[in-house]
């Protein structure tokens, strides 16, 4: 029986997962001589068998601190005590307001770009100098300006969104043949039209492709910006749990950001096949 590519692919994940799974569960067992002493005998010289394990959580740990989370994402017991879905919520929120900001200030931008070479090379040095600076550089200058760090998380957020928008914006725009536009022209289209109803249809793949770039690094940046502001969110929660000692709930943030990364990166995904590959 042939197997489809699909098939095979999920046959060699599901693999994949089991040995990291069987891996990580042999490496944090220990193999120290206490950890291979007789449990009565270790007993008698006065040592435990936790001293010959590996302070890493194995999966198993992990796994059930995870269904502890999923049973009470919502919790709040105080500023330093909220459940998972709380903190996920703060980030995602902080993401959503950020990324939407820069799709408005982007597309537009990148589109001028795009159609107008005088614009291109006159915005161009601009865009270069402010492209490679770090999104966490603002921060700072952003907490002393806005003085609200809710409000600074989202302006970072907007900051790495808007280049990759931006530039994919201007590439894909730049790149709609010539003949659609001069056959516009020959018609008289005016401008405005046919942005609408030539460039942006051609150019959507692009854009979109850049704005699913742009997610991705908006979601990594979140996590750090809140470990340096605090409060609340996901990357927050991580770095109270590491100050906690709390190596486990460490490992279930991460497996959880991991897990909310993708399905925004799924979700772009399925817009740009949609745009590509109309059904």
């Amino acid at each position: 029986m042939n197997l489809s590519v699909g098939m095979r692919a999920a046959v060699v994940s599901v693999a994949i997962f089991v040995a990291f799974m069987l891996a990580w569960h042999v490496a944090t067992q220990g193999s120290g001589p206490v950890a291979q002493m007789d449990p009565e005998y270790a007993k008698l010289l006065g040592l435990t068998a936790t001293q010959g394990k590996s302070a890493m959580p194995g999966p198993l740990d992990v796994g059930m601190k995870l269904w502890e989370h999923l049973q009470q994402p919502f919790y709040d017991k105080g500023p330093n005590d909220k459940g998972v879905g709380i903190q996920l919520a703060y980030s995602i929120a902080r993401v959503g307001l950020g990324y939407l900001l820069a799709v408005a200030f982007a597309i537009p931008i990148g589109f001028l770009i795009g159609m107008s070479p005088l614009m291109s090379r006159a915005l161009d040095p601009f865009i270069q100098v402010l492209k490679p600076i770090s999104p966490l550089a603002w921060m700072p200058l952003a907490l002393y300006t806005i003085k609200d760090s809710h409000l600074s998380s989202i302006f970072v957020i907007f900051i790495c969104s808007v280049w990759p928008m931006m530039i994919n914006t201007a590439f894909g725009v730049a790149a709609v043949r010539k003949e659609w536009l001069n056959v516009a022209r020959t018609l008289e289209v005016g401008p405005l039209r046919r942005a609408f109803t030539i460039i942006l249809p051609a150019a959507a793949p692009t854009i979109l492709t850049g704005m699913r770039i742009s997610i991705g690094i908006a979601w990594l940046v979140i996590v750090a910006a809140e470990m340096l502001v605090g409060g609340t969110g996901i990357g927050y929660f991580v770095w109270n749990e590491w100050n906690n000692l709390s190596i486990t709930n460490v490992i279930t943030a991460i497996l959880l950001i991991g897990l909310v990364g993708m399905l925004l990166d799924q979700v772009l995904a399925r817009l740009t096949r949609l745009v590509t590959f109309p059904e």
